[in-house]
């Protein structure tokens, strides 16, 4: 098995590191062609207007002045030599990826891009801040359970047009007790938001940033999951298509144009 190992969190970052322990369990083909800083938030966003420089960091490692799907793209079709890969792992990300954080996330953009390219993607992301900012990330958690859960995932299988999402909760090992296959959660507030600060010289700059606001969102989601000390894995597709407006717009919208005023 060939592997091609992502992140948005850079090169340098210790949840790559974790992520080439996983899946160093499954081959010792594992490529690492990740960004050169973090592009954390960047989503799936691509280099369009500026070139990428590619920095070879080691034997079938590389450094990438772009996104985690720039760094899939110039992976699958240019850096690794030989046959594709047959599987894109993302992570392990410095950070719960859940509800509408997946819609941000560099690390599920890279296993996206994976996905999108026809090969089995999985992301993976390490929850952090919910026994206090002061408290370490554990590490060692995603280190422990990720190979099994991939393990499980690949003997299963899933749809081509699915990408795996798989959050490991802010809790020492020994402190997980279950795994849940659940859905996309949503917050029942907005968690982001711009800090307006003032520069040396008097000018104004904002900082964006994250809020510690719990939300109480209903069993099966994946914020419940991780608020509740599981892991979750949720299956992702890039269609966001709305099917029940769908019907009901079909009463409305139709047939000739409607023209103002009508």
């Amino acid at each position: 098995m060939r592997i091609l190992c992502t992140n948005d969190d850079g090169i340098h970052a210790t949840g790559l590191a974790v992520l080439e322990k996983i899946a160093r369990h499954f081959s010792e083909d594992v490529w690492v062609i990740a960004p050169e800083s973090e592009q954390s938030g960047a989503s799936r966003a691509l280099t369009l207007t500026a070139p990428i420089r590619v920095r070879q960091a080691g034997p079938k490692r590389f450094a990438v002045s772009g996104t985690p799907t720039d760094c899939v793209l110039l992976g699958v079709e240019h850096l690794i030599e030989g046959q594709a890969p047959n599987l894109v792992l993302s992570g392990v990300n410095r950070g719960q990826n859940i509800a509408e954080d997946v819609t941000f996330s560099g690390t599920i953009a890279g296993a996206m891009q994976g996905m999108q390219l026809g090969i089995p993607a999985i992301a993976l992301s390490q929850a952090r801040g919910f026994r206090g900012e002061e408290a370490a990330i554990p590490w060692e958690t995603a280190e422990a359970f990720g190979p099994g859960i991939v393990g499980q995932l690949l003997k299963h299988g899933w749809p081509k047009e699915v990408l795996m999402n798989v959050n490991f909760p802010d809790l020492p090992p020994d402190q997980v007790r279950e795994v849940e296959t659940t859905f996309q959660g949503r917050r029942d507030q907005h968690i982001v938001y711009a800090d307006k600060r003032t520069d040396p010289r008097g000018g104004t700059y904002f900082w964006l940033g994250f809020n510690s606001k719990l939300s109480d969102p209903p069993d099966g989601s994946d914020l419940r999951a991780i608020y509740d000390g599981r892991i979750s894995v949720t299956p992702l597709h890039i269609d966001l298509t709305h099917a029940a407006t769908i019907h009901t717009l079909k009463r409305v919208l139709g047939g000739a144009p409607p023209k103002m005023g009508a």
